[in-house]
């Protein structure tokens, strides 16, 4: 009976990678969105952190288009999700400092997952595993 009631652990890197598959692909989603409408968003775009309002929207749309992309193909994941992370970091903490938590929580969900994500590494299903033979979470064992 015990046998029929069996608890196995799922494969971590098949989860690491529906993770960064959805985590990634919002992130492309969001990231296009904005670069197909920048006409009509950079004039609305504010400059929340000193920098400009224009080079503020286009390090946005570089963190969530290409570092999107590159977490999601699982191709330098942990160096791509630093932007996500920063990004995310500032919108909940500057952008959407007086809005209430129900108008931030994307945020600090992506935020969070971005913390995950950068833990876990690209797994075995990436890119970095093709290019460098091995996934990025193991270590050569001697």
């Amino acid at each position: 009976m015990k046998n029929l009631i069996k608890v196995q652990a799922l494969n971590i890197d098949l989860a690491t990678l529906l993770l960064r598959l959805i985590f990634g692909g919002m992130f492309v989603y969001y990231g296009y969105m904005k670069a197909a409408n920048y006409e009509a968003i950079a004039p609305m775009f504010e400059d929340i952190i000193g920098i400009g309002a224009k080079l503020s929207f286009n390090l946005v749309i570089f963190a969530e288009l290409v570092c999107g992309f590159f977490i999601l193909i699982g191709l330098l994941t942990r160096f791509s999700v630093i932007p996500v992370f920063i990004t995310m970091i500032i919108a909940f903490f500057v952008a959407h400092a007086g809005d209430g938590f129900n108008d931030k929580a994307i945020a600090f969900v992506y935020m969070l997952l971005c913390i995950v994500i950068f833990i876990l590494g690209s797994g075995k299903y990436s890119a970095d595993a093709v290019l460098f033979g091995k996934d990025s979470n193991t270590q050569k064992e001697e």
